[in-house]
């Protein structure tokens, strides 16, 4: 699965869930500073993520860095993969 795929996989994702227009969403927007997501939504995107993508989330790695945008979640699932 190539970064592309999974960055169309997690944009669907994020406007199904929070149902905002597609193009008030970019892949740099901040998700969480935004308001898309809040802490709840937080929980549920690490569940899509591990099941969707077979990824273990680690405490170590629930900082806002890895989660802040979708360019940023398609870049911590890619790192996840890869190891």
């Amino acid at each position: 699965m190539d970064q592309i795929v999974i960055r169309e996989q997690i944009r669907d994702y994020i406007h199904q869930t929070t149902f905002a227009e597609k193009e008030k969403i970019k892949n740099d927007s901040l998700i969480f500073k935004e308001g898309y997501f809040d802490s709840m939504g937080f929980v549920v995107l690490i569940s899509f993520l591990e099941e969707n993508f077979g990824v273990k989330t680690t405490d170590a790695d629930l900082i806002e860095d890895n989660f802040e945008s979708i360019n940023a979640i398609t870049e911590f699932i890619v790192r996840k993969k890869s190891n």
